[in-house]
Protein backbone atom coordinates (compact mmCIF):
# COMPACT_ATOMS: atom_id res chain seq x y z
CA UNK A 1 0.00 0.00 0.00
CA UNK A 2 1.03 3.51 -1.12
CA UNK A 3 0.16 6.42 0.23
CA UNK A 4 -0.22 8.69 -3.47
CA UNK A 5 -1.99 12.41 -1.14
CA UNK A 6 -4.22 14.19 1.43
CA UNK A 7 -6.74 16.04 1.19
CA UNK A 8 -8.52 17.56 4.56
CA UNK A 9 -10.57 14.54 5.77
CA UNK A 10 -9.46 12.12 3.46
CA UNK A 11 -6.64 10.51 1.99
CA UNK A 12 -5.52 8.40 -1.25
CA UNK A 13 -3.34 5.64 -1.41
CA UNK A 14 -2.46 2.90 -3.85
CA UNK A 15 -3.35 -0.91 -3.26
CA UNK A 16 -2.80 -3.24 -5.31
CA UNK A 17 -2.29 -1.20 -8.01
CA UNK A 18 -5.63 0.85 -8.03
CA UNK A 19 -5.44 4.05 -6.25
CA UNK A 20 -8.10 4.66 -3.35
CA UNK A 21 -9.79 7.25 -1.10
CA UNK A 22 -10.16 6.38 2.31
CA UNK A 23 -12.19 7.78 5.12
CA UNK A 24 -13.08 6.64 8.50
CA UNK A 25 -16.21 7.95 10.47
CA UNK A 26 -17.09 8.58 14.29
CA UNK A 27 -16.11 4.33 14.90
CA UNK A 28 -13.06 3.68 12.66
CA UNK A 29 -15.06 2.57 10.11
CA UNK A 30 -13.62 2.60 6.59
CA UNK A 31 -15.38 3.98 3.42
CA UNK A 32 -13.74 4.07 -0.07
CA UNK A 33 -14.02 3.89 -3.56
CA UNK A 34 -11.92 3.82 -6.62
CA UNK A 35 -10.76 7.25 -7.16
CA UNK A 36 -11.27 7.22 -10.83
CA UNK A 37 -15.38 5.97 -9.73
CA UNK A 38 -17.90 8.88 -10.67
CA UNK A 39 -19.58 10.62 -7.67
CA UNK A 40 -22.87 9.04 -6.63
CA UNK A 41 -21.52 5.25 -8.06
CA UNK A 42 -22.78 1.69 -6.21
CA UNK A 43 -20.35 -1.07 -6.14
CA UNK A 44 -21.37 -4.54 -6.47
CA UNK A 45 -23.37 -4.60 -3.03
CA UNK A 46 -25.44 -1.43 -3.66
CA UNK A 47 -23.70 0.69 -1.03
CA UNK A 48 -23.10 3.93 -1.89
CA UNK A 49 -19.59 5.06 -2.93
CA UNK A 50 -18.46 8.50 -2.57
CA UNK A 51 -15.60 11.32 -1.43
CA UNK A 52 -15.87 12.03 1.99
CA UNK A 53 -15.02 16.07 1.38
CA UNK A 54 -18.21 16.53 -0.82
CA UNK A 55 -20.76 14.11 1.45
CA UNK A 56 -20.42 11.90 4.22
CA UNK A 57 -21.97 8.64 3.06
CA UNK A 58 -23.35 6.61 6.37
CA UNK A 59 -24.84 3.58 3.72
CA UNK A 60 -21.98 0.75 4.90
CA UNK A 61 -24.24 -2.16 3.88
CA UNK A 62 -25.92 -4.26 6.35
CA UNK A 63 -23.50 -6.96 6.03
CA UNK A 64 -20.98 -5.45 8.08
CA UNK A 65 -23.00 -3.04 10.47
CA UNK A 66 -25.27 -6.25 11.69
CA UNK A 67 -23.33 -6.38 15.12
CA UNK A 68 -20.90 -4.80 17.72
CA UNK A 69 -18.20 -7.73 16.97
CA UNK A 70 -18.40 -6.93 13.12
CA UNK A 71 -17.18 -2.95 14.44
CA UNK A 72 -14.52 -3.93 16.17
CA UNK A 73 -13.22 -6.24 13.72
CA UNK A 74 -13.10 -3.47 11.24
CA UNK A 75 -11.69 -0.93 13.49
CA UNK A 76 -8.76 -3.47 14.41
CA UNK A 77 -8.09 -4.29 10.71
CA UNK A 78 -7.79 -0.31 10.18
CA UNK A 79 -5.80 0.53 12.59
CA UNK A 80 -3.13 -2.44 11.56
CA UNK A 81 -3.15 -1.26 7.99
CA UNK A 82 -2.01 2.42 9.17
CA UNK A 83 0.54 0.89 11.28
CA UNK A 84 2.02 -0.80 8.20
CA UNK A 85 1.51 2.61 6.45
CA UNK A 86 3.49 4.39 8.78
CA UNK A 87 6.07 2.09 8.81
CA UNK A 88 6.75 2.19 5.09
CA UNK A 89 6.29 5.89 4.21
CA UNK A 90 7.17 7.48 7.43
CA UNK A 91 8.96 11.18 5.59
CA UNK A 92 5.47 11.14 3.46
CA UNK A 93 2.98 10.85 6.32
CA UNK A 94 5.15 13.92 8.35
CA UNK A 95 4.74 15.58 5.81
CA UNK A 96 0.73 14.82 5.54
CA UNK A 97 0.87 15.33 9.02
CA UNK A 98 1.84 18.94 8.48
CA UNK A 99 -0.14 19.71 5.87
CA UNK A 100 -3.08 18.30 7.56
CA UNK A 101 -2.65 21.10 10.85
CA UNK A 102 -2.39 23.35 8.37
CA UNK A 103 -5.81 23.57 7.38
CA UNK A 104 -7.34 22.14 10.56
CA UNK A 105 -9.49 24.77 10.48
CA UNK A 106 -11.16 24.09 7.34
CA UNK A 107 -11.08 20.49 7.94
CA UNK A 108 -13.04 21.21 11.33
CA UNK A 109 -15.56 23.21 9.80
CA UNK A 110 -15.66 20.41 7.15
CA UNK A 111 -16.50 17.72 9.84
CA UNK A 112 -19.03 19.61 11.70
CA UNK A 113 -20.98 20.85 9.05
CA UNK A 114 -21.07 16.77 7.79
CA UNK A 115 -22.77 15.49 11.04
CA UNK A 116 -26.82 14.10 11.08
CA UNK A 117 -29.26 16.90 11.61
CA UNK A 118 -31.01 16.37 14.42
CA UNK A 119 -34.40 16.68 13.23
CA UNK A 120 -33.82 13.56 11.44
CA UNK A 121 -32.86 11.47 14.56
CA UNK A 122 -36.00 9.48 15.55
CA UNK A 123 -38.15 10.62 18.56
CA UNK A 124 -40.65 8.83 21.15
CA UNK A 125 -43.16 10.29 23.19
CA UNK A 126 -43.85 9.28 26.53
CA UNK A 127 -47.20 9.85 27.96
CA UNK A 128 -47.48 9.11 31.81
CA UNK A 129 -51.31 9.94 33.45
CA UNK A 130 -50.63 11.43 36.79
CA UNK A 131 -53.59 11.30 39.57
CA UNK A 132 -53.59 14.65 41.76
CA UNK A 133 -54.43 14.09 45.60
CA UNK A 134 -57.63 14.15 46.78
CA UNK A 135 -58.15 18.04 47.87
CA UNK A 136 -61.63 17.73 49.04
CA UNK A 137 -60.78 17.39 52.66
CA UNK A 138 -59.18 20.94 52.39
CA UNK A 139 -61.54 22.52 50.53
CA UNK A 140 -64.33 21.84 53.47
CA UNK A 141 -61.82 23.23 55.82
CA UNK A 142 -61.61 26.34 53.93
CA UNK A 143 -64.84 26.30 53.16
CA UNK A 144 -65.78 27.36 57.05
CA UNK A 145 -63.21 29.60 56.90
CA UNK A 146 -64.41 33.73 57.04
CA UNK A 147 -61.81 36.03 55.09
CA UNK A 148 -60.35 39.48 56.95
CA UNK A 149 -58.64 41.94 55.30
CA UNK A 150 -56.56 44.20 57.53
CA UNK A 151 -55.23 47.74 57.22
CA UNK A 152 -54.33 50.63 59.31
CA UNK A 153 -53.72 53.94 59.60
CA UNK A 154 -52.99 56.78 61.92
CA UNK A 155 -56.56 59.22 62.95
CA UNK A 156 -56.02 63.04 61.11
CA UNK A 157 -56.76 66.48 61.76
CA UNK A 158 -60.88 66.79 60.42
CA UNK A 159 -61.37 63.08 60.60
CA UNK A 160 -64.83 61.81 60.99
CA UNK A 161 -66.52 58.61 60.96
CA UNK A 162 -66.67 57.91 57.69
CA UNK A 163 -63.68 59.60 56.53
CA UNK A 164 -61.87 57.33 58.54
CA UNK A 165 -63.16 54.42 57.88
CA UNK A 166 -63.37 55.00 53.85
CA UNK A 167 -59.64 55.90 53.95
CA UNK A 168 -59.13 52.50 55.69
CA UNK A 169 -61.30 50.60 53.22
CA UNK A 170 -64.56 50.00 54.79
CA UNK A 171 -68.16 51.08 53.78
CA UNK A 172 -70.40 50.14 57.01
CA UNK A 173 -72.64 52.79 57.51
CA UNK A 174 -73.55 50.66 60.50
CA UNK A 175 -70.34 51.03 62.39
CA UNK A 176 -69.82 54.89 61.24
CA UNK A 177 -73.51 55.47 62.77
CA UNK A 178 -71.91 53.36 66.13
CA UNK A 179 -68.30 55.49 66.17
CA UNK A 180 -70.49 58.71 66.62
CA UNK A 181 -73.11 57.82 69.37
CA UNK A 182 -70.91 55.30 71.46
CA UNK A 183 -69.42 57.51 74.65
CA UNK A 184 -66.66 54.92 74.25
CA UNK A 185 -66.29 54.31 70.34
CA UNK A 186 -66.32 58.32 70.32
CA UNK A 187 -62.95 59.37 72.10
CA UNK A 188 -61.59 57.44 68.95
CA UNK A 189 -61.95 60.77 66.39
CA UNK A 190 -61.65 63.18 69.71
CA UNK A 191 -58.31 65.13 71.40
CA UNK A 192 -54.86 65.00 69.64
CA UNK A 193 -54.98 63.46 66.20
CA UNK A 194 -52.23 60.50 65.67
CA UNK A 195 -53.79 57.44 66.89
CA UNK A 196 -52.78 54.30 65.92
CA UNK A 197 -55.83 52.73 64.18
CA UNK A 198 -55.42 49.13 62.89
CA UNK A 199 -58.82 46.81 61.40
CA UNK A 200 -60.04 43.63 60.20
CA UNK A 201 -62.75 43.96 57.49
CA UNK A 202 -64.78 41.40 55.09
CA UNK A 203 -64.36 41.56 51.57
CA UNK A 204 -67.59 43.57 51.25
CA UNK A 205 -66.34 46.07 53.20
CA UNK A 206 -68.31 45.40 56.85
CA UNK A 207 -66.45 46.31 59.63
CA UNK A 208 -65.35 42.95 62.33
CA UNK A 209 -62.85 44.49 64.43
CA UNK A 210 -61.26 47.24 65.53
CA UNK A 211 -58.35 47.94 67.42
CA UNK A 212 -56.93 51.85 68.18
CA UNK A 213 -54.12 53.12 70.47
CA UNK A 214 -53.26 56.38 71.74
CA UNK A 215 -51.82 58.50 74.67
CA UNK A 216 -53.31 58.81 77.87
CA UNK A 217 -55.24 61.82 79.08
CA UNK A 218 -53.07 61.57 82.08
CA UNK A 219 -49.85 63.19 81.51
CA UNK A 220 -48.29 61.63 84.17
CA UNK A 221 -48.57 58.33 82.34
CA UNK A 222 -47.32 59.40 79.22
CA UNK A 223 -44.20 57.72 79.58
CA UNK A 224 -45.16 54.73 81.06
CA UNK A 225 -49.14 53.45 79.40
CA UNK A 226 -51.27 53.54 76.73
CA UNK A 227 -54.62 53.61 76.05
CA UNK A 228 -56.37 50.62 74.12
CA UNK A 229 -59.39 50.91 72.45
CA UNK A 230 -61.12 47.71 71.01
CA UNK A 231 -64.23 47.27 68.69
CA UNK A 232 -65.46 44.49 67.95
CA UNK A 233 -68.47 42.41 66.64
CA UNK A 234 -69.89 39.87 68.44
CA UNK A 235 -73.51 38.39 67.64
CA UNK A 236 -74.11 40.63 64.77
CA UNK A 237 -73.68 43.84 67.17
CA UNK A 238 -71.17 46.04 68.22
CA UNK A 239 -69.58 46.81 71.57
CA UNK A 240 -66.74 49.19 72.40
CA UNK A 241 -64.21 48.99 75.65
CA UNK A 242 -61.03 51.49 76.62
CA UNK A 243 -58.32 50.08 79.10
CA UNK A 244 -55.20 51.58 80.35
CA UNK A 245 -51.90 49.02 79.36
CA UNK A 246 -48.55 49.29 79.72
CA UNK A 247 -45.96 50.26 77.78
CA UNK A 248 -43.27 47.82 76.83
CA UNK A 249 -39.64 48.75 76.72
CA UNK A 250 -36.79 47.47 73.99
CA UNK A 251 -33.46 48.37 73.13
CA UNK A 252 -32.30 48.91 69.35
CA UNK A 253 -29.28 50.15 67.28
CA UNK A 254 -29.02 52.38 64.77
CA UNK A 255 -26.70 54.34 62.42
CA UNK A 256 -26.60 57.35 59.68
CA UNK A 257 -24.52 58.99 57.82
CA UNK A 258 -25.40 63.11 57.19
CA UNK A 259 -25.92 64.46 53.43
CA UNK A 260 -28.35 67.21 54.36
CA UNK A 261 -29.56 67.23 57.88
CA UNK A 262 -29.48 65.09 61.23
CA UNK A 263 -33.60 64.56 60.96
CA UNK A 264 -33.24 63.32 57.44
CA UNK A 265 -30.43 60.87 58.06
CA UNK A 266 -32.53 59.87 61.27
CA UNK A 267 -35.55 59.63 59.17
CA UNK A 268 -33.64 57.41 56.73
CA UNK A 269 -32.47 55.33 59.35
CA UNK A 270 -35.61 54.92 61.13
CA UNK A 271 -34.88 56.49 64.26
CA UNK A 272 -37.51 58.19 66.10
CA UNK A 273 -37.93 62.42 66.37
CA UNK A 274 -37.08 61.73 70.00
CA UNK A 275 -34.51 60.26 69.71
CA UNK A 276 -32.63 62.71 66.96
CA UNK A 277 -33.47 65.52 69.70
CA UNK A 278 -31.62 63.49 72.40
CA UNK A 279 -28.66 63.20 70.04
CA UNK A 280 -28.66 66.64 69.60
CA UNK A 281 -28.92 67.32 73.35
CA UNK A 282 -26.34 65.06 74.42
CA UNK A 283 -23.59 66.48 71.81
CA UNK A 284 -24.77 70.54 72.14
CA UNK A 285 -21.82 71.28 74.01
CA UNK A 286 -19.51 69.71 71.28
CA UNK A 287 -21.32 70.15 67.94
CA UNK A 288 -23.43 73.41 66.74
CA UNK A 289 -25.92 71.29 65.01
CA UNK A 290 -27.22 74.12 63.39
CA UNK A 291 -24.44 75.34 61.55
CA UNK A 292 -20.89 72.58 62.36
CA UNK A 293 -23.14 69.62 60.64
CA UNK A 294 -20.72 67.96 57.77
CA UNK A 295 -21.85 66.13 54.66
CA UNK A 296 -20.16 62.89 55.85
CA UNK A 297 -20.38 63.20 59.68
CA UNK A 298 -21.48 59.77 60.47
CA UNK A 299 -23.36 58.63 64.17
CA UNK A 300 -23.93 54.97 65.84
CA UNK A 301 -26.74 55.55 68.74
CA UNK A 302 -28.04 53.03 71.20
CA UNK A 303 -31.48 53.65 72.34
CA UNK A 304 -34.29 53.00 74.43
CA UNK A 305 -37.76 52.59 72.33
CA UNK A 306 -41.63 52.56 74.53
CA UNK A 307 -43.96 50.55 72.09
CA UNK A 308 -47.39 49.85 72.36
CA UNK A 309 -48.43 46.72 71.44
CA UNK A 310 -45.11 46.55 69.36
CA UNK A 311 -45.50 49.49 67.41
CA UNK A 312 -43.19 52.27 68.71
CA UNK A 313 -45.47 55.65 69.95
CA UNK A 314 -44.72 59.05 68.56
CA UNK A 315 -47.11 61.35 70.76
CA UNK A 316 -45.82 64.21 73.11
CA UNK A 317 -42.30 63.17 71.80
CA UNK A 318 -41.98 60.80 74.14
CA UNK A 319 -40.57 57.79 71.73
CA UNK A 320 -37.77 56.51 74.23
CA UNK A 321 -34.67 57.45 75.89
CA UNK A 322 -30.62 57.39 74.28
CA UNK A 323 -28.57 55.02 76.30
CA UNK A 324 -25.35 55.57 74.17
CA UNK A 325 -24.20 57.20 71.14
CA UNK A 326 -20.99 58.27 69.39
CA UNK A 327 -21.00 61.61 66.87
CA UNK A 328 -18.13 61.94 64.23
CA UNK A 329 -18.09 65.29 63.04
CA UNK A 330 -15.44 66.63 60.89
CA UNK A 331 -13.19 63.35 61.62
CA UNK A 332 -13.44 64.02 65.46
CA UNK A 333 -15.33 61.50 67.40
CA UNK A 334 -17.85 62.54 70.59
CA UNK A 335 -19.21 59.66 72.70
CA UNK A 336 -22.16 60.13 75.13
CA UNK A 337 -23.05 57.76 77.57
CA UNK A 338 -26.39 58.10 79.97
CA UNK A 339 -26.01 57.57 83.59
CA UNK A 340 -27.40 58.30 87.27
CA UNK A 341 -25.03 59.66 89.29
CA UNK A 342 -25.27 58.54 93.33
CA UNK A 343 -27.80 61.78 93.93
CA UNK A 344 -29.76 59.88 91.32
CA UNK A 345 -29.96 62.84 88.70
CA UNK A 346 -28.78 61.39 85.22
CA UNK A 347 -27.18 62.50 82.44
CA UNK A 348 -24.85 62.30 79.37
CA UNK A 349 -21.15 61.43 79.96
CA UNK A 350 -18.00 60.51 77.42
CA UNK A 351 -16.57 57.17 77.85
CA UNK A 352 -14.29 58.70 80.07
CA UNK A 353 -16.27 59.67 82.29
CA UNK A 354 -15.74 63.40 81.85
CA UNK A 355 -19.87 64.72 81.70
CA UNK A 356 -21.36 65.98 78.90
CA UNK A 357 -23.51 68.66 80.87
CA UNK A 358 -21.68 71.68 81.57
CA UNK A 359 -22.75 74.83 83.49
CA UNK A 360 -24.11 76.61 80.46
CA UNK A 361 -26.23 74.85 77.85
CA UNK A 362 -25.16 75.61 74.42
CA UNK A 363 -29.42 76.59 73.30
CA UNK A 364 -32.34 77.81 75.20
CA UNK A 365 -34.54 75.50 73.17
CA UNK A 366 -34.57 72.02 72.20
CA UNK A 367 -32.77 71.53 68.93
CA UNK A 368 -34.88 73.43 65.97
CA UNK A 369 -34.04 75.50 62.89
CA UNK A 370 -32.36 78.31 63.31
CA UNK A 371 -33.50 81.53 61.44
CA UNK A 372 -30.06 83.51 61.88
CA UNK A 373 -26.72 82.77 63.75
CA UNK A 374 -24.16 84.68 65.19
CA UNK A 375 -23.23 86.52 62.35
CA UNK A 376 -24.08 89.96 60.70
CA UNK A 377 -27.03 90.69 58.73
CA UNK A 378 -29.52 92.36 57.58
CA UNK A 379 -32.32 93.57 60.24
CA UNK A 380 -36.11 92.12 59.20
CA UNK A 381 -37.33 95.49 60.53
CA UNK A 382 -34.61 98.44 60.28
CA UNK A 383 -33.70 96.71 56.71
CA UNK A 384 -30.21 97.90 57.47
CA UNK A 385 -26.99 95.63 58.17
CA UNK A 386 -25.79 95.31 61.91
CA UNK A 387 -23.88 93.06 64.49
CA UNK A 388 -26.89 90.66 65.42
CA UNK A 389 -24.75 89.38 68.15
CA UNK A 390 -27.16 86.84 69.09
CA UNK A 391 -28.85 83.73 67.89
CA UNK A 392 -32.33 83.40 66.71
CA UNK A 393 -34.31 79.93 66.86
CA UNK A 394 -37.22 79.48 64.19
CA UNK A 395 -40.14 77.71 65.93
CA UNK A 396 -44.16 77.53 66.42
CA UNK A 397 -45.54 80.37 69.01
CA UNK A 398 -45.59 78.44 72.20
CA UNK A 399 -42.96 75.95 72.12
CA UNK A 400 -40.99 76.31 75.50
CA UNK A 401 -38.41 78.29 75.93
CA UNK A 402 -35.74 77.31 79.18
CA UNK A 403 -32.92 78.97 81.02
CA UNK A 404 -29.13 77.92 79.67
CA UNK A 405 -28.03 77.89 83.18
CA UNK A 406 -28.51 78.31 87.39
CA UNK A 407 -29.34 81.75 87.99
CA UNK A 408 -31.96 84.73 89.16
CA UNK A 409 -34.53 86.28 86.97
CA UNK A 410 -33.41 89.99 86.89
CA UNK A 411 -36.16 91.53 84.53
CA UNK A 412 -39.18 89.77 83.44
CA UNK A 413 -41.82 92.46 81.21
CA UNK A 414 -41.48 94.35 78.30
CA UNK A 415 -39.09 96.38 76.75
CA UNK A 416 -39.00 97.67 72.96
CA UNK A 417 -37.87 95.72 70.50
CA UNK A 418 -37.48 93.04 72.75
CA UNK A 419 -40.89 92.46 73.51
CA UNK A 420 -41.78 90.02 76.54
CA UNK A 421 -37.85 89.39 77.80
CA UNK A 422 -36.80 87.69 80.22
CA UNK A 423 -33.08 88.15 81.54
CA UNK A 424 -30.74 85.92 84.63
CA UNK A 425 -28.49 86.62 86.19
CA UNK A 426 -26.22 83.43 86.52
CA UNK A 427 -23.07 85.42 88.88
CA UNK A 428 -19.66 86.38 87.73
CA UNK A 429 -20.39 88.79 85.49
CA UNK A 430 -22.43 86.37 82.84
CA UNK A 431 -25.81 86.53 82.25
CA UNK A 432 -28.93 85.70 79.26
CA UNK A 433 -31.68 87.19 77.64
CA UNK A 434 -34.56 85.61 76.08
CA UNK A 435 -36.56 87.66 73.89
CA UNK A 436 -40.29 88.11 71.67
CA UNK A 437 -41.75 85.57 73.95
CA UNK A 438 -45.55 84.76 74.00
CA UNK A 439 -45.86 84.68 77.59
CA UNK A 440 -44.00 84.44 80.88
CA UNK A 441 -43.38 82.13 83.33
CA UNK A 442 -41.38 83.90 85.81
CA UNK A 443 -41.01 86.51 87.30
CA UNK A 444 -38.37 89.20 88.96
CA UNK A 445 -35.98 87.84 91.95
CA UNK A 446 -37.19 84.35 91.17
CA UNK A 447 -34.41 81.43 91.17
CA UNK A 448 -34.26 79.49 88.47
CA UNK A 449 -32.12 76.28 87.41
CA UNK A 450 -30.53 74.75 84.73
CA UNK A 451 -33.22 73.38 81.97
CA UNK A 452 -36.14 75.34 83.74
CA UNK A 453 -38.97 76.40 81.46
CA UNK A 454 -39.12 80.46 81.58
CA UNK A 455 -41.44 81.47 78.65
CA UNK A 456 -42.74 80.24 75.55
CA UNK A 457 -41.38 81.68 71.56
CA UNK A 458 -43.05 84.45 70.94
CA UNK A 459 -43.57 87.20 67.75
CA UNK A 460 -43.68 90.16 70.65
CA UNK A 461 -41.60 93.15 69.71
CA UNK A 462 -39.58 94.06 66.74
CA UNK A 463 -40.59 90.50 65.11
CA UNK A 464 -41.57 89.58 61.65
CA UNK A 465 -42.40 86.03 62.74
CA UNK A 466 -42.14 83.81 65.68
CA UNK A 467 -38.95 82.72 66.71
CA UNK A 468 -36.85 83.02 70.01
CA UNK A 469 -34.11 85.99 70.04
CA UNK A 470 -31.05 84.55 72.59
CA UNK A 471 -28.47 86.45 74.12
CA UNK A 472 -25.62 85.48 75.88
CA UNK A 473 -23.66 88.79 78.09
CA UNK A 474 -20.21 88.80 79.61
CA UNK A 475 -19.41 91.82 82.00
CA UNK A 476 -22.17 93.48 79.44
CA UNK A 477 -21.03 92.31 76.00
CA UNK A 478 -22.47 90.56 74.12
CA UNK A 479 -20.56 86.82 73.86
CA UNK A 480 -21.32 84.12 70.89
CA UNK A 481 -23.61 81.79 73.08
CA UNK A 482 -21.73 78.65 71.76
CA UNK A 483 -18.27 79.72 72.79
CA UNK A 484 -19.33 80.67 76.45
CA UNK A 485 -21.37 77.11 76.67
CA UNK A 486 -18.25 74.96 75.11
CA UNK A 487 -15.78 77.24 77.86
CA UNK A 488 -18.02 76.25 80.81
CA UNK A 489 -17.39 74.28 83.33
CA UNK A 490 -17.92 70.63 83.18
CA UNK A 491 -19.83 68.82 85.98
CA UNK A 492 -18.16 65.85 87.86
CA UNK A 493 -19.24 62.52 88.83
CA UNK A 494 -18.42 61.65 92.75
CA UNK A 495 -15.96 59.18 93.49
CA UNK A 496 -18.28 56.44 93.84
CA UNK A 497 -20.24 56.82 90.61
CA UNK A 498 -16.59 56.72 88.54
CA UNK A 499 -16.21 53.61 89.55
CA UNK A 500 -19.49 52.39 88.47
CA UNK A 501 -19.54 54.08 85.27
CA UNK A 502 -15.85 52.37 84.52
CA UNK A 503 -17.44 48.90 83.97
CA UNK A 504 -20.76 50.82 82.25
CA UNK A 505 -17.80 51.73 80.00
CA UNK A 506 -16.47 49.02 78.50
CA UNK A 507 -20.18 47.32 77.78
CA UNK A 508 -21.04 50.53 76.09
CA UNK A 509 -18.05 50.37 74.00
CA UNK A 510 -19.16 46.99 72.59
CA UNK A 511 -22.57 48.17 71.88
CA UNK A 512 -21.97 50.91 69.94
CA UNK A 513 -19.69 48.79 67.70
CA UNK A 514 -22.49 46.59 67.13
CA UNK A 515 -24.47 49.92 66.16
CA UNK A 516 -22.27 51.01 64.11
CA UNK A 517 -21.96 47.52 61.93
CA UNK A 518 -24.81 47.31 60.78
CA UNK A 519 -24.61 49.86 58.33
CA UNK A 520 -25.03 52.92 58.07
CA UNK A 521 -28.23 54.34 56.53
CA UNK A 522 -27.97 57.13 54.01
CA UNK A 523 -30.02 60.05 53.48
CA UNK A 524 -29.66 62.76 50.91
Amino acid sequence: MRWLGHAATWGIYEEKGEARSVYFDAVLHRIERPAHAPAGATDSSGRLLCNLDRKRALAFGTDKLKSLDSLERATEATLIRGSRIVSAHPRTLAAIVAFSLAGFGAAAYGIASQGPDASDLPRRLVTEIVTGEDVSTQLEALAGQTLHLYRSDLTRAGDNAESLLSRLGVSDLEAAEFLRRDAQARKLLEGRPGKIVRLAATPTGTLEELTARFAPGDSALLATHFMRMRIARDAGQLSASIETVPLASSVRLGSGTIRSSLFAATDESGIPDAIAVQLAEAFSADIDFHRELRKGDTFSVVYETLTADGEPITWNNVGGKVVAAEFVNKGRAHSAVWFKDDDGRGGFYDLNGQSKRRSFLASPMEFSRVTSGFAMRLHPILNQWRQHKGVDYGAPTGTPVRTVGNGTVEFAGWQNGYGNVVQVNHGNDRSTVYAHLSRLDVRKGQRVDQGDRIGAVGATGWATGPHLHFEFKLNGAQQNPMVMARSSEAIELSASGKQRFAGLAQSIRGQLEAAGSIGASVAE
